[in-house]
């Protein structure tokens, strides 16, 4: 409790003297064509949760995690289909080896920083190990993703703990989803400006199947910032390569999707696929030196994949391949807009060795916008 009181206070303590924050669709920007779900975010796709836990202390913690629970049963013994595709591996994504082998996921998936994925798999093992029904399991594949928030954050001191990780998962909720500077995105950087969490998604209308399409990133990358098409990292004059030695582009971006469309591993990889072009339609380059992953599930019951079983094969009904596109469309827009979010959303930080980045001056975008006619 103690923890959690603290966090509250630090992080007001440092959003208090910033503008109202708002995310993109409230501000008037609609990406996409498509509907959003009702809340316009991940946890529209029904039984997936999101928690959070932001670590804020002294001048130099500046970091946290993120639990998404695809489900909020036992996700060992009732695990989801999934596949994972690498935009660029430069990364620490634990436990990739054995979705890309099975074509499932048994775990929470975790994001957290870099030099703390360790200790999040730790913390995973014990909150699997110990939920009723593992008791003999000896056996888990850990997810854990990873952003470096290295600039802001005392990253050295790993000041991740096992009860933090335990906390985001346990804390994991339906509903709104708090985005920008909290969580594993307390410390990150994007575009040269303060990035964090984001989340979008997306619903088919009933004639494609009504599916939801729900996605959330942590965003730490760089490259030309554009908003809905408008090119804003060169308005501004801040972008890579206008300057090489202020504007570094190397990071990452984890970006996490869901829906509930009934999908085998094969088309999840291909949803993974068109999501990384909504990371590319904001600008981002997937540099050199940045970790850029896609971790895709379906949580539809139907599809699930049971640890034990007494029948030899399982009998599931699939979504066509011709009926993907629609759900291609959504993964690439709801990415996109996560990605604007977490950048809307977050707020100006100071943190280690007094280094600071400031938010994306809201109001300027907006004008710019405004000048293209791309506010609705």
């Amino acid at each position: 409790m103690l923890t959690r009181l603290f966090c509250t206070l630090s992080f007001f303590v440092i959003t208090s003297n910033t503008i109202a924050q708002q995310r993109a669709r409230d501000a008037g920007i609609r990406i996409g064509v498509l509907p959003t779900g009702t809340t316009n975010t991940i946890t529209d796709v029904p039984g997936v949760l999101v928690g959070h836990n932001t670590l804020i202390q002294g001048d130099s913690v500046r970091t946290g995690v993120t639990a998404i629970l695809p489900h909020g049963g036992n996700l060992f013994q009732q695990k989801v289909p999934a596949s994972i595709f690498v935009g660029n591996g430069f990364g620490k994504l634990a436990g990739v080896t054995q979705v890309q082998e099975l074509g499932n996921i048994e775990s929470p998936i975790l994001l957290t920083n870099t030099l703390n994925v360790a200790t999040a798999m730790e913390a995973g093992v014990d909150y699997t190990l110990q939920q009723a029904g593992n008791e003999k399991v000896q056996s888990v594949n850990i997810i854990v993703g990873e952003t470096n928030d290295g600039y802001l954050n005392d990253i050295r001191g790993r000041h991740v703990k096992k009860e933090h990780v335990r906390q985001a998962i346990t804390s994991a909720k339906s509903g709104p989803v708090a985005e920008g500077a909290v969580g594993a995105g307390t410390g990150t950087v994007c575009f040269g400006w303060k990035g964090g969490i984001g989340t979008a998604s997306r619903k088919l209308p009933a004639k494609l199947g009504g599916y939801t399409v729900g996605v959330l990133v942590q965003s730490n990358f760089g490259g030309v910032l554009q908003v809905d098409g408008v090119p804003i990292g060169e308005a501004l004059g801040k972008y890579y390569l206008s300057d090489v030695l202020n504007n570094p582009v190397d990071g990452s971006c984890m970006i996490v999707v869901a829906t509930n469309a009934p999908l085998d591993s094969r088309n999840l990889e291909r949803l993974a696929k068109r999501a990384f072009m909504g990371l590319a339609k904001t600008g981002g380059i997937a540099s050199n030196g940045s970790g850029d992953y896609v971790i895709a599930f379906s949580a539809d019951t139907s599809v699930r994949v049971p640890h034990q079983s007494t029948n030899a094969k399982q009998t599931v009904s699939l979504l066509n391949n011709d009926d993907m596109s629609p759900l291609f469309m959504a993964a690439i827009e709801a990415t996109e807009e996560a990605i604007i979010n977490s950048l809307f959303m977050a707020v100006t930080t100071t943190g280690k060795e007094g280094h600071k980045v400031d938010a994306l001056p809201r109001e300027e975008v907006l004008r710019i916008l405004r000048s293209y006619k791309r506010i609705k």
